[in-house]
């Protein structure tokens, strides 16, 4: 991500507070925050190795559960 820097300054006869509020609007206009909250649970896409993997376990626990069934040690719902 691109580094934005936002600059306030202080004009002499300013008090603290509008100070602060002219900078969270400088921010807000921006849009610093809206980018950062949309890309905050964006997840990196899983490699091809581990999704093959994870297929052939699902695959195999399948199996197992098939077996399990017609032995009658599984209950089906």
């Amino acid at each position: 991500m691109a580094k934005t820097v936002i600059e306030v300054r202080k004009n002499p006869n300013e008090n603290n507070a509008s100070v602060l509020r002219r900078f969270s609007r400088r921010i807000q206009e921006s849009g610093i925050i809206r980018k950062v909250k949309s890309s905050r649970y964006n997840l990196r896409k899983e490699s091809k190795l581990k999704t093959k993997k994870s297929a052939l376990k699902k695959i195999e626990r399948r199996k197992e559960i098939e077996k399990l069934k017609k032995l009658g040690k599984m209950v089906t719902k």
